[in-house]
């Protein structure tokens, strides 16, 4: 591990507090896109994902995914994490990392919103911070701290900050409690097509897409570990995608469905600065603007997919982070300089270890937490009952009252 200047650890960790703004973007998202008798309840399962996940992070999940590596398969080292003494660069990397860990959790608060449970929401938040993300994210990135690499770095995967690592991830998740928990009584009739269920604030789900891209130049420039001469490069690509995924999600969304709908801008947005994620180090802006579009297109399409096949994602978060994120993942082949890869792997070679790495992730994610959470709903069930869902999640769950204006 190379020396790191008194800047590199500032830079870190600001960037890192700009991760920590992403979490009041996902907030403010999901909470909007719902409906209101459910909104405290969503804000709820956002707040309370990132004690969650830290704290396991801290106490091993840090341990299994940047501890020295046991044949590149898990970290065995820096349980409990000793952060806070004199290496302060361990601090400030466990900071940055803690965020990510955060943002993988929190994907799915707003996918399975309306129906699940408060304490399987957090079952499901330790499931993630605790086994998938470290494992598939040392398998990634092992060796960023200390050691060699995970082994599927070793092959030539490139995910520069976590297109698949964190967001495919988070959306493999999701869809798996999603298959076991059902959708919303009344988005899929009998008769007829899906029934739209809108947000109650579009404004503060506005809001929060906004802080999310704000957030995410720090997701992205932060992935430098140092304030080199790449970081510039990666912010503005960064927003290129956003902007590009935005306005592509509006105008061809616009032509599909006769008019702007709001989420299209929304999702839109959120999709392109999925896709920019694992190849924003190693590409120009014209193909951070071709990267960002594809992605919308994607976000549509997967949108569609879920309704074909009755899957209700309560604010499109699959589309957006799996969907995308899959994208961007195999983008990097098609689309990065193999230079600045450093794989040594031709253009073709690397197309075939960006599809095998997501086709890892996709099995480890999507197996393991839809395994763990079919045999929990077979002790726990957690979905909550009609009555409670038809009450709203903010009296049955948390006894939260409207108060009257």
């Amino acid at each position: 591990m190379a020396e790191k200047s008194a800047l590199d650890i500032l830079w870190v960790i600001v960037a890192g507090g700009l991760v920590f703004m992403m979490q009041a973007g996902f907030l403010c998202l999901e909470t909007g896109l719902t409906r209101a008798k459910n909104s405290i309840n969503v804000a709820m399962k956002n707040i309370t994902d990132i004690g969650v996940a830290v704290l396991l992070y801290w106490m091993f999940g840090f341990a299994l995914m940047f501890g020295w590596s046991q044949g590149g398969w898990y970290g065995s080292t820096q349980f409990f994490t000793r952060v806070g003494g004199e290496d302060q660069w361990l601090s400030a990397f466990f900071f940055f990392q803690a965020m990510f860990v955060a943002t993988a959790a929190t994907i799915v608060s707003g996918a399975v919103a309306e129906r699940l449970k408060f304490g399987a929401y957090i079952v499901v938040t330790a499931i993630i911070s605790g086994i998938i993300y470290p494992f598939f994210g040392h398998w990634t990135w092992g060796g960023f701290y200390e050691g060699p690499p995970g082994w599927l770095a070793s092959w030539g995967f490139v995910d520069f900050a976590g297109s698949t690592v964190v967001h495919s991830v988070g959306g493999w998740v999701a869809l798996a409690v999603l298959l076991v928990i059902g959708p919303r009584t009344g988005r899929f009739p009998a008769q007829g097509p899906p029934r739209p269920i809108p947000g109650w604030n579009l404004p503060i789900a506005m809001l929060g897409t906004l802080l999310l891209a704000f957030g995410w130049i720090g997701f992205n420039g932060g992935s430098t570990l140092a304030m080199n001469d790449q970081v510039a490069g990666i912010v503005a690509n960064t927003i290129l995608a956003a902007c590009a995924g935005l306005v592509v999600a509006l105008f061809v969304g616009w032509i599909l469905e006769g008019t702007p709908k709001v989420d299209l801008p929304i999702n839109g947005c959120l999709a392109g600065l999925v896709a920019i994620t694992a190849n924003c180090h190693a590409v120009d802006a014209a193909s951070a603007v071709m990267i960002g579009g594809i992605g919308a297109l994607v976000m549509l399409a997967g949108g569609k997919l879920l309704l074909y096949f009755r899957i209700d994602d309560a604010v499109g978060a699959i589309p957006v982070h799996m969907a995308a994120g899959i994208w961007g993942t195999i983008a990097v082949a098609l689309f990065g300089n193999l230079e600045i890869l450093g794989t040594g792997l031709d253009r073709e070679a690397q197309l075939y270890i960006q599809i095998m790495g997501v086709l890892v992730c996709g099995l480890l994610s999507f197996s393991v937490s839809y395994v763990l959470i079919l045999l929990l709903n077979h002790i726990y069930p957690l979905r909550v009952t009609l009555e409670e869902e038809l009450a709203g999640l903010d009296v049955s769950e948390h006894q939260v009252e409207e108060v009257p204006i």
